[in-house]
């Protein structure tokens, strides 16, 4: 067997360009040791391995797989999410849901969320310098979500402020907020019960009436805050995608003077610096082996998606971002893969589509401007600051 190699989560170059870090070990070795003080965990590095193991059932998420918060106890039964469970449980809370996160109910959804773009662009027309991230990138999906999902119109201000935390990776922060973030989750219940619709909240509770065996009062609750907090996704890749865009002037002229290409520009964003940068750690049910590495039983394993979507196997001049990209037989892992893929991939696609081509629409002066702030994460590539300049006019 090769030697595994060793990736420190805090070396400054991994905190710096993980994209270019991750790349030495990757050719080295299908999968490396990820270490941090006190802590360590395998890392899946290439393309092939990574889906494979991310559709492998040997490989489970559990509550191991979250770190713990300091909340109080009668919050907790809340937690227990679709993300940490496996097999027909997660099967059957994911198929409830589902539904409401088609690529054809995405697509039904443009509309409305072009109007809530809208709005918020209306709201910067007469500014001259704005922090994308706090003005635009992190409320907008939010909004989506609280009006997909069902939350009161009056409740959606607090949510935002939740989702903000998450965005920021704010995670003593968050823990804080969960009492607050039960009470939203039981209070938009509340108020469906009462005034029910078309929204996802009211579905599921008519899901529930049919057959309560399918759906636990707690299990709504959990449902309500996950799909809430977990459509925060699309902020981080608002703001990545327009600092990449102003960065690459000649894609982004592409852009501009052909509309067409959003699509795959949002794919591009997406597998050339995806925000998420290392999955939720899984744990090996048994010995399993990886390449000609043995996962010992027991052991946390991740797939490090930083390092799988610039694999030169998978990808041609996979360092290169070119919104031209031609779709091939592979494809990006920023959304993961398997039974876990992401939910709302679909609904953050049109999301992020939507806000780019309106951004770039009504502000063709937009420029980087100085201040830029983003905070060392090792699992999340985030700004959290992107002040640009508009100079523009609000066009027709």
């Amino acid at each position: 067997m090769s030697e595994v190699p060793e990736i420190l989560l805090t070396d400054p170059e991994v905190l710096r360009d993980p994209f270019t870090a991750y790349g030495p070990a990757r050719e080295r070795s299908p999968i490396a040791k990820l270490s941090a003080p006190g802590f360590a965990m395998w890392a899946v590095l290439r393309h092939e391995e990574a889906r494979k193991m991310l559709s492998d059932q040997r490989f489970a998420l559990s509550a191991n797989s979250y770190q713990r918060m300091d909340i109080p106890d009668h919050c907790r039964p809340y937690m227990r999410t679709m993300q940490e469970v496996e097999g027909p449980e997660h099967l059957r809370l994911r198929r409830l849901v589902a539904p409401a996160f088609t690529p054809r109910k995405a697509a039904e959804l443009r509309p409305g969320i072009e109007r809530l773009v809208d709005d918020l662009l209306d709201e910067l027309a007469g500014e001259d310098r704005i922090d994308l991230v706090t003005a635009f990138a992190r409320p907008l999906p939010v909004d989506v979500i609280c009006a997909l999902v069902g939350i009161p119109a009056a409740d959606r201000p607090r949510w935002r402020e939740y989702g903000a935390l998450v965005s920021a990776g704010d995670g003593a922060g968050l823990a804080k907020a969960v009492p607050g973030i039960v009470e939203g989750a039981l209070a938009a219940i509340a108020d469906r019960k009462r005034d029910a619709g078309e929204d996802v909240v009211s579905q599921l509770l008519r899901i529930q009436a049919e057959d309560g065996d399918r759906l636990s009062e707690t299990e709504l609750v959990a449902l309500v805050w996950q799909l809430v907090l977990g459509g925060q996704v699309p902020g981080n890749l608002i703001a990545n995608a327009v600092e990449i865009l102003l960065s690459h002037p000649e894609q982004l002229a592409e852009l501009r003077e052909d509309p067409s290409l959003m699509p795959g520009a949002v794919e591009e964003v997406m597998r050339w610096q995806s925000p998420q940068l290392l999955t939720i750690p899984r744990f090996a049910t048994t010995d399993v082996r990886i390449g000609d590495v043995l996962i010992p039983e027991g052991e946390p394993v991740t797939v490090a998606i930083a390092a799988v979507n610039r694999d030169p196997r998978a990808f041609g001049d996979p360092d290169v971002f070119d919104i031209r990209r031609a779709a091939g037989p592979a494809w990006h892992l920023a959304f993961a893969h398997g039974p876990h893929f992401c939910l709302g991939a679909s609904l953050a696609r049109v999301q992020v589509e939507v806000a780019l081509t309106a951004l770039l629409r009504r502000f063709p002066d937009l420029a980087l401007a100085d201040g830029l702030l983003r905070i060392p994460d090792p699992g999340t590539w985030r700004l959290n600051s992107l002040p640009v300049t508009l100079h523009a006019t609000v066009a027709n």
